[in-house]
């Protein structure tokens, strides 16, 4: 089980700058944190950073993380920094394991439903109309009394609130209003706009 699930939003044109001209200056501690191939890998992640970082890989996104990660191990909030910085910005991110495990229960849920895998890379309007699933079923758990954001999404997204109702039917003995579910409006109000891709690391 995950301990953690870092949201990243990718900006190409700061990584293309900022992020290849780090790899080139810092090639030797770079290389360090590549987990097969080294020089090949190297090569490679380069060359996407250059033509467009939007194409990385999980596992060569996985080992950048790990080398600002090293170099900035004093420092969490710097390290958040510089991979903004680098074309990287980590924009949400869940620390407790609980959270993953109930995002990814809601996460998998939702793909049999949609019959659409988000993967570790997806679209941000996928991952919204996701994410508009999520509020609508942590609502029900929790019963809020005003929630102005899922009443305002269900006259749009009745589908989903269909198929929240029942997913709550079945599973409501399961949760048992717990709290401990990740903050899905928070997470949409941090990509409504947003026209990219997402990454979860």
């Amino acid at each position: 089980m995950a301990e953690k699930l870092y949201f990243i939003k990718t900006n190409p044109v700061a990584a293309k700058i900022n992020l290849y001209n780090k790899l080139c200056r810092e090639e030797e501690t770079a290389l360090q944190f590549l987990k097969k191939d080294q020089k090949t890998s190297f090569e490679l992640i380069k060359k996407k950073v250059q033509e467009n970082a939007e194409s990385l890989g999980k596992e060569e996104v996985e080992d950048i993380f790990n080398w600002f990660a090293s170099k900035y191990s004093s420092d969490p909030e710097e390290i958040k920094t510089q991979l903004f910085v680098h074309g990287l910005d980590i924009f949400y991110e869940i620390t407790d394991s609980l959270q993953v495990e109930k995002f990814n229960q809601i996460l998998s849920d939702y793909e049999k439903y949609s019959m659409q895998h988000l993967g570790y890379k997806c679209k941000a309007e996928d991952f919204n109309r996701f994410l508009i699933y999520g509020i609508f079923f942590t609502g029900l758990v929790h019963q809020k009394n005003e929630n102005y954001l899922s009443d305002y999404l269900q006259l749009t997204y009745k589908d989903l609130y269909s198929f929240a109702e029942r997913e709550f039917q079945v599973k409501n003995k399961d949760f048992s209003h717990e709290n401990s579910f990740p903050d899905f409006e928070k997470l949409y109000d941090c990509t409504k706009f947003y026209k990219g891709f997402i990454m979860k690391l």
